[in-house]
């Protein structure tokens, strides 16, 4: 039977009442979705805290994180004070609460906080750009480049600390004669495994063997990448050294110009890796997976967008999600690209690594994860996102989920896909919420 699109949207209300630190907060709908126009009320409850004067906590109420809505003080005196406001149109709210406590110096007092999210209409939220006329055939022309050079896959072995399992670190070739550097590990017994390439999230450090293993273990043939070209296992000081030098903001470096920002090289190295995969006799020419959070998330959309051996994409808040978002008055996310809508050449180039368009290219199944009060991974930029997939997809709203923290929902949906799909079984259903 063939695989019929369709779109699940999951509010995950598991965190909706988790208590920030010095508030409690809930709201009209748990799940933190709504129509356009519906009433959105927050309740704010103060605990363990000292008795709070007036106007020492304030709220502010920002449309796609940059707009204000709706701001002022909060008098939390009979324990607990409601804040309200509305969108008449598709788009996410965060909510901020500020409590200014006493200090030793009475000049910096402390500051606690706390934060709620909303979305309206999520299915319904756009890309703030089209996508550019000659996307594909720029990113055509790379990969067509790229296909000039051997893979040239060196493998080392290297102890895996389980009897069970084979484990190598390894290298590629790589554009412009820089490499892709990871590592790899299956299971010493059996002869086809379906195979899961891990793509990291941001920084600079080194990779954990587990990181490789741990799936192995579970029955994959594990390509775990570095984003950079850099040895994967080095002493700490290594990549400290490296952040504060040649990598310090390696995600500005060149990025006034397509053909030299930093991200050419790394997205082209993740497709790469997926062609090394496939190529393999022992995978099993099925299953392909790519997972990733954050920057992670963001290069699982582009490798799932420029290869189409990938059989499906599993990711959580992924980043660089709608670049261009200030075009249409949201607030950017990482990599923050630009901050003025005025810096033209930038904004232009980061419509050719933007995760928007991408997605317009991928058809394989797809879970995505993201927290409503996330400012590093925008919600609104990851709804646009998910919104350009044509083919089967999950959406995981997590209501309190900020980009760290307590994901939980998210690793119980990627791991109930991951078996489905290394079994050969369509993606399962998720439970109502």
């Amino acid at each position: 039977m063939p695989i019929r699109p369709w779109l699940l949207l999951v509010a995950c209300t598991a965190l909706i009442c988790a208590a920030e630190p010095g508030f409690t907060i809930s709201q009209t709908d748990a799940s933190g979705v709504y129509q356009a126009k519906d009433p959105i009320t927050w309740t704010v409850t103060a605990h363990d805290l000292p008795a709070l004067p007036p106007g020492s906590v304030s709220y502010l109420v920002q449309r796609n994180g940059l707009a204000t809505v709706a701001s002022g003080a909060l008098d939390l005196s009979s324990g607990s004070a409601t804040i309200t406001a509305t969108l008449d149109a598709p788009g996410t709210l965060l909510t901020t609460i500020t409590a200014k406590l006493p200090s030793a110096d009475k000049d910096k007092p402390k500051e606690v906080k706390a934060f709620a999210g909303a979305v309206v209409e999520p299915t319904k939220i756009a890309t703030s750009a089209p996508k550019p006329a000659d996307f594909d055939a720029f990113w055509a022309e790379q990969l067509a480049k790229a296909a000039t050079i051997p893979l040239n896959p060196v493998l080392t072995v290297q102890p895996s600390d389980n009897a069970n399992l084979d484990y190598w670190h390894i290298t590629l070739d790589n554009i412009n004669g820089t490499h892709v550097r990871g590592q790899l590990a299956r299971p010493k017994t059996g002869t086809k495994f379906p195979a899961m390439l891990i793509v990291q999230w941001a920084g600079v450090y080194p990779l954990q063997k587990g990181w490789a293993t741990g799936p192995a273990g579970a029955g994959w043939l594990t390509l775990n990448i570095s984003a950079h070209d850099q040895p994967i296992m080095e002493p700490e000081g290594f990549y400290k050294e490296l952040a504060n030098g040649v990598l310090k903001n390696y995600t500005a470096i060149g990025n006034d110009d397509r053909t030299t920002s930093y991200f050419l090289r790394m997205f082209i190295g993740c497709s790469r890796a997926v062609d090394y995969l496939a190529q393999r006799p022992d995978w099993d020419g099925t299953t392909l997976i790519v997972t990733g959070a954050s920057q992670g998330g963001l290069q699982s959309f582009v490798t799932a967008g420029l290869n189409p051996k990938v059989t499906a994409m599993l990711v959580e808040v992924p980043a660089g999600c709608d670049n261009t978002a200030l075009l249409a008055d949201r607030a950017i996310g990482w990599p923050y690209w630009v901050n003025s809508v005025k810096d033209e050449k930038r904004m232009e180039t980061s419509r050719y690594f933007d995760a928007v368009n991408f997605a317009t290219r991928i058809t394989c199944p797809s879970l995505i994860a993201l927290g409503l009060i996330d400012t590093t991974a925008r919600p609104a930029g990851i709804l646009a996102a998910a919104n350009q997939l044509t083919g089967i997809k999950e959406v995981l709203i997590m209501p309190k989920a900020a980009h760290g923290g307590d994901h939980s929902p998210s690793p119980a949906r990627s791991n109930a896909w991951k078996t489905a799909l290394k079994a050969g079984l369509p993606v399962p259903p998720p439970a109502k919420p």
